[in-house]
């Protein structure tokens, strides 16, 4: 008497880790992306404060981060920024099927990164945050990413390495490309990085924290 086989059956994928990658769609991007640049690099020159803790803690780079992280509130493309990425969030909520009722979507900070040739920043997450993202207005060719990393990686344990030739869901790290008027949204615990720019020009980034309340 032959014995069954094994029944046939599918793997089910369960709790996605989403990433919304958008053009932003603005019209007139890029007069709004020229804009955002020389206002950037206006408030690198009158932002000593910033220019010192990046001096210590973002080396061959500025960022507002330690010093003007509300630019929303004081820089006018900025605040024309803002109107654009809310919109890209409450789709992006959507995607994930939040029930937002009785309360709101609100950005409560954003800074701008300069980053230089060499510059990068360490593998963290934004805690106190439900969504998080980057907004490029000027990324040269070559120019570093967004470099993601897969939320379970601390309890893979023992687990064999993924293969070369694995899908990009599967890989345990992903690096998004820069692209000037590229957006990328995820969720606020979720792991990432930027590596070191391999290119002498400048890459210029908004980064933005979306909170409910």
């Amino acid at each position: 008497m032959t014995r069954p086989g094994p029944a046939g059956g599918e793997p089910r994928a369960l709790f996605p880790t989403l990433i919304y990658d958008a053009a932003l769609g603005a019209r007139g991007m890029r007069a709004l992306n020229r804009d955002l640049a020389a206002e950037a690099r206006q408030i690198e020159a009158g932002d000593e404060a910033g220019q010192a803790w990046s001096a210590e803690r973002y080396p061959g780079g500025y960022t507002s981060y330690g010093s003007l992280d509300q630019l929303q509130r004081m820089a006018p493309s900025v605040m024309r920024l803002e109107r654009y990425l809310t919109r890209h969030a409450l789709r992006f909520a959507e995607s994930l099927h939040w029930d937002l009722r009785g309360r709101s979507l609100v950005m409560s900070d954003c800074w701008v990164s300069i980053m230089g040739e060499g510059c990068g920043h360490p593998g963290h997450l934004h805690p106190l945050a439900v969504i998080s993202g980057t907004y490029y207005a000027e990324a040269p060719r070559g120019t570093s990413g967004l470099r993601f990393e897969d939320p379970r990686l601390a309890s893979f344990m023992a687990a064999p390495p993924r293969r070369a030739d694995a899908p990009e869901a599967m890989r345990p790290h992903v690096l998004l490309p820069a692209r000037e008027g590229r957006l990328y949204l995820f969720e606020s615990w979720l792991r990432h990085e930027v590596p070191p720019n391999p290119v002498e020009d400048e890459r210029i980034s908004f980064s933005f924290n979306f909170v409910w309340e």
